[in-house]
């Protein structure tokens, strides 16, 4: 099956509790893997105030997730985020240009990179005897 790179903005109803924000974090996470998608990357942007007043909002929870997925998933998405209460603003853009996705996985290679050589620096610290 033919996989693309899409990129996915969620804004998420800012009166939710934080375990009420949790679930529908992982709603959204389990809809996209159920559908054959892959989150390559996420990134929760937190409280944010809106530019303008959506819906009598002023600011929101905003979620950025990076997803491989076949072409089909990104309509059954956006068809879930319309009908999924928490979500009151969406907007999906399709990685299409190679100079995008080659830079989307070179930042992936450093992030993992960086990570190792921090796991592997805290173990050393940690097993080093204090002198």
């Amino acid at each position: 099956m033919n996989y693309n790179y899409y990129e996915s903005v969620v804004i998420i109803e800012p009166t939710l509790s934080e375990e009420k924000l949790q679930e529908a974090l992982e709603r959204i996470r389990e809809k996209i893997q159920k559908e054959g998608g892959e989150i390559v990357k996420e990134d929760f942007w937190g409280l944010k105030k809106l530019a303008y007043e959506l819906n009598k909002r002023t600011e929101g929870y905003y979620m950025f997730f990076t997803i491989k997925a076949p072409p089909d998933l990104i309509k059954k998405l956006e068809d879930f985020y319309r009908v999924f209460e928490p979500v009151f603003k969406f907007m999906t853009v399709k990685l299409k240009k190679k100079p995008q996705i080659e830079a989307l996985m070179e930042e992936l290679q450093s992030s993992s990179s960086s990570e190792s050589e921090t796991t592997s620096q805290t173990t050393e610290t940690i097993g080093a005897p204090d002198v």
